[in-house]
C-alpha cells in the first residue's frame, strides 16, 4: 500500500483543522493495494504492434464491442507536440447492449464510455494490451443496478484480454 494511503487508512485521514477523521477500516472498504492499482486487465504478446492491434479489434467484436474510436497516441503527438514515442493507440470499445441498459440507469454515465483498451509496444519489442476495468472505472458510482451491467463488461472485456 503506498505511504499516502497507508496513513490515510491507518489514520483515518486528515481534516480541514489537521486533525484525524473517523478511522477507515480497510477490511471494511476491501482497500488493498491490488484493488488500488489494478484498474486494467493486461496480457504482453510476443508479435508485431499491428498483428496485435488487428487481433484486440477483431477478439472485441466477436464479443459484441465495436470499436468507436481508435486514437493514435504515437501520431497525435508527433503532429501537437513534435515528441516521438513508442507506437501507443487507444480504441474506444462499446457494446451497444450494455451501453443502453447503463444509460437507462445513469444519465450521466456517458462520461464513463466506451471502455478504453490500449495496445503499447514495450520497450523490448512486446505489445502490452490493457483493458479498463469497468468495476473499478465505476466504483463511484452507488446504483446496484449499474455494478450488475459493469460486472457482464468486466467478463467480458476480461475475456477477450485473456483470449488474445
Amino acid at each position: 500500500m503506498t505511504c499516502v494511503l497507508r496513513c490515510l487508512v491507518e489514520r483515518g485521514g486528515a481534516g480541514a483543522n489537521g486533525k484525524t477523521k473517523t478511522k477507515l477500516d480497510p477490511t471494511k472498504r476491501n482497500i488493498t493495494e491490488k484493488n488500488l492499482m489494478s484498474y486494467t486487465f493486461d496480457k504482453t504478446l510476443d508479435t508485431p504492434f499491428d498483428v496485435a492491434l488487428a487481433k484486440i479489434t477483431e477478439a472485441l467484436k466477436a464479443k459484441g464491442f465495436g470499436v468507436l474510436t481508435t486514437i493514435d497516441v504515437r501520431k497525435t503527438m508527433k503532429e501537437k507536440i513534435n515528441e516521438d514515442i513508442r507506437p501507443y493507440t487507444i480504441l474506444g470499445a462499446c457494446s451497444p447492449r450494455h451501453a443502453f441498459r447503463a444509460l437507462s440507469l445513469e444519465n450521466k454515465i456517458g462520461s464513463m464510455l466506451p471502455c478504453n483498451v490500449i495496445v503499447q509496444e514495450k520497450a523490448d519489442g512486446q505489445v502490452e494490451i490493457s483493458a479498463i476495468d469497468p468495476i473499478a472505472s465505476m466504483a463511484a458510482i452507488n446504483n446496484p443496478q449499474l455494478r450488475d451491467v459493469a460486472t457482464e463488461v468486466q467478463s467480458l472485456l476480461q475475456g477477450v484480454v485473456n483470449g488474445l
